[in-house]
């Protein structure tokens, strides 16, 4: 049986790592998030998405019997982007604030990285995500009453895509589910390479369950 270890608490990665329809686990990593001098942002998620699959080998192996081989470990990072700025998680609700007004009505950038790791025999790959984020002209009131709602304190660029009331994205055309933190089409690609493939057909349950119509999964999964 192949059996996915997500090194990760994040809700939205768990609800979207599900649609693949393969038993997994949960290992929460605790790495350092701060960005070295001069990396870039592709540099940046790659590194950390390394770093949390491999933070969590000591847990994982703890439980795990290491000679079955498909125990695969998945790290993910993703960062939001502002021309040559990366907006983590707001430290307050002023800084969620200056985030969102910084974003509003322009487009931004989100990178996501996404690493599996295999357990037997310490095979790595990585893949990466960027998908441009137009942003709508939302109001003063409208980002005060989003974060009243406490929602943006732990997101990255102060805001989450997916919240219905607040509704912060004027339209995509790229990777909806690498912007809530997981690109399940890009992770089916990296599994590939370890000779795996996800029990369900990831692309047409990630767009039934995020209700949007993908318009870049078939080239993702043929790998242009």
């Amino acid at each position: 049986m192949n059996v996915l270890l997500l090194a990760s608490n994040s809700p939205r990665r768990r609800d979207l790592l599900a649609l693949g329809n393969q038993p997994y686990s949960i290992f929460v990593s605790d790495v350092d998030e701060s960005q070295l001098a001069d990396e870039s942002p592709r540099d940046y998620v790659l590194r950390l998405a390394r770093a949390k699959a491999l933070a969590v080998i000591e847990k994982a192996l703890a439980v795990i019997e290491k000679a079955q081989p498909a125990n695969i470990i998945i790290g993910s990072d993703t960062a939001v982007i502002d021309g040559n700025e990366i907006l983590g998680k707001p430290k307050d609700e002023e800084d969620a604030a200056r985030m969102l007004k910084q974003l509003r009505g322009r487009t931004h950038q989100v990178y996501t990285g996404v690493a599996v790791y295999r357990v037997r025999d310490e095979k790595m790959f990585a893949e990466l995500c960027v998908t441009d984020v137009p942003m709508r002209a939302y109001t003063d009131d409208e980002i005060a009453a989003y974060i009243k709602t406490g929602d943006p304190l732990d997101k990255a660029g102060a805001y989450a895509i997916q919240h219905a009331e607040f509704n912060p994205v004027e339209s995509m055309r790229g990777c909806y589910a690498s912007v809530m933190g997981l690109p399940l089409c890009h992770l089916a690609r990296a599994l590939h390479e370890m000779d795996l493939s996800f029990a369900a057909d990831i692309s047409s349950a990630c767009q039934n369950f995020l209700k949007y119509e993908c318009p870049v999964s078939g080239a993702i999964l043929r790998g242009e």
